[in-house]
């Protein structure tokens, strides 16, 4: 499965589940081991692990698996595919950590749900 085939499914599938403030990092020109970083807000501890449990099920279903998941947490799940790192973050979490003003030279990709 192409990169942004992944990348397409993961954005609508967090839709799906009413992930908030989707955003599609590409990190290809500002990283050398990365291609994506996406990045999800959930509003409850049990939709941040409905969203990880949703993306993991439906790439599963693909043929493809994490190399793993650090969490689950009541703030942060980080879902490692390798390439493509899935971020579901609580509010606060996400202010805290800034993650796309700490990877601010990497452009916003354009994915939007289907």
């Amino acid at each position: 499965m192409k990169y942004e085939d992944m990348v397409q499914l993961i954005v609508d599938t967090l839709d799906d589940r009413r992930g908030k403030d989707i955003t599609v990092l590409n990190l290809s020109g500002v990283s050398e081991s990365l291609e994506y970083f996406i990045i999800v807000t959930g509003e409850s501890t049990p939709q941040l692990r409905a969203l990880e449990e949703s993306v993991r099920e439906k790439l599963k279903a693909e043929g493809v698996l994490p190399r793993g998941v650090e969490g689950p947490s009541d703030r942060w799940i980080l879902i490692d595919y390798g390439n493509i790192i899935v971020h579901v973050m609580n509010r606060e979490a996400r202010a805290f950590y800034d993650l796309e003003g700490l990877w601010a030279d990497a452009e916003v990709a354009d994915f939007t749900p289907a």
